[in-house]
């Protein structure tokens, strides 16, 4: 996997979670310009994403890793959230499954 497709995965989860973030927040204020921006966050993602030509099935089978990784992260320091064990067991798992799918 290339630097800059790392890059790329990187970004693209970052504006996947951003935009759910965001949507969320905009739910819970009844705020519909949050709600908006997330779903232009949304609409980048799926954009930035698919700037790696890849297979279709190993694009998102990688990146799914990736934005769990994102996921469980923002989770943690963002919204401060305690992560249980099972949580960090089943995103190594999703990495794991990542790895095969990129190396196997």
């Amino acid at each position: 996997m290339t630097f800059v497709a790392w890059i790329i995965f990187v970004l693209a989860a970052a504006l996947e979670v951003g935009g759910d973030a965001v949507i969320r927040t905009g739910l819970r204020k009844s705020a519909l310009a949050y709600i908006v921006g997330g779903f232009l966050m949304l609409g980048c993602y799926g954009l930035v994403v698919n700037m790696v030509k890849w297979d279709f099935s190993k694009l998102l089978g990688v990146y799914v890793a990736i934005f769990a990784v994102v996921s469980i992260l923002v989770g943690r320091f963002v919204f401060a959230e305690t992560i249980p064990t099972s949580t960090w067991i089943g995103l190594a798992i999703i990495v794991l499954g990542g790895c095969v799918i990129q190396f196997g």
